[in-house]
């Protein structure tokens, strides 16, 4: 499962767009383990896309699989990672554009 969002603002330096992409990941897979024990997952992957033109492009993508015997709706736990991860960027990035400003 994956999103697309489109985020205008400021240039971003590549320093940024690594650090927006690694808190994407991390914020989506903090929140599958804080759900799931590492034993109940088979296994996991995470990618993220930064693409800035007129707009900043965010694309999270999650593969997650578990064992058949745990009992979780898989889709609805990755878009509330991916929900949380995207809360996560877009507070940064409203840090970033208010310093921006300054």
């Amino acid at each position: 499962m994956k999103r697309v969002i489109h985020i205008g603002l400021p240039e971003l330096n590549e320093e940024e767009l690594v650090k927006l992409g690694e808190l994407a990941q991390e914020t989506a897979i903090e929140y599958i383990f804080a759900h799931l024990t590492r034993s109940e997952v088979k296994d996991i992957e995470v990618t993220t896309k930064l693409n800035q033109g007129d707009t900043l492009d965010l694309e999270l993508e999650i593969y997650l699989e578990v064992p058949i015997f745990v009992k979780v709706d898989v889709d609805n736990l990755v878009e509330k990672a991916l929900e949380e991860a995207y809360k996560k960027v877009e507070g940064r990035l409203i840090e970033i554009a208010r310093k921006n400003k300054t």
